[in-house]
């Protein structure tokens, strides 16, 4: 099981925090770090979608060119995480092919006890 983030990340922190405190072992990856390919970012997309994936509402996602914005679709987007992994809604759970997007408790919760 692996979290994916920038270990800055105020999110990614808490997800960190409650992993800790619940006795959980996870590997982090600092995509700023350790990077991320195309197929890891491929396959987050084939099972959670781009649009969950891809985060509209960062500083990142502002700071990108009118043409960048403009027309997104899955391959657009996937390119433009793969330039700017701050695009990337974080933290983001992966384990044996399911992924988490985001932290809330109660889906740690849930995702742990399945």
């Amino acid at each position: 099981m692996t979290l994916f983030g920038i270990k800055n990340c105020d999110t990614v922190k808490k997800a960190r925090k409650w992993a800790e405190a619940n006795q959980l072992t996870i590997h982090f990856h600092d995509f700023r770090i350790d990077g991320l390919s195309k197929e890891q970012v491929e396959a987050w997309v084939a099972v959670i979608g781009w649009e969950t994936l891809f985060n509209k509402r960062s500083t990142s996602f502002r700071q990108l060119s009118d043409d960048d914005k403009k027309d997104l679709n899955e391959t657009k987007a996937i390119e433009l995480m793969l330039a700017h992994p701050t695009l990337i809604k974080r933290p983001v759970l992966s384990s044996e092919g399911n992924v988490l997007v985001g932290f809330k408790e109660a889906e740690y919760k849930a995702w742990f006890t399945r």
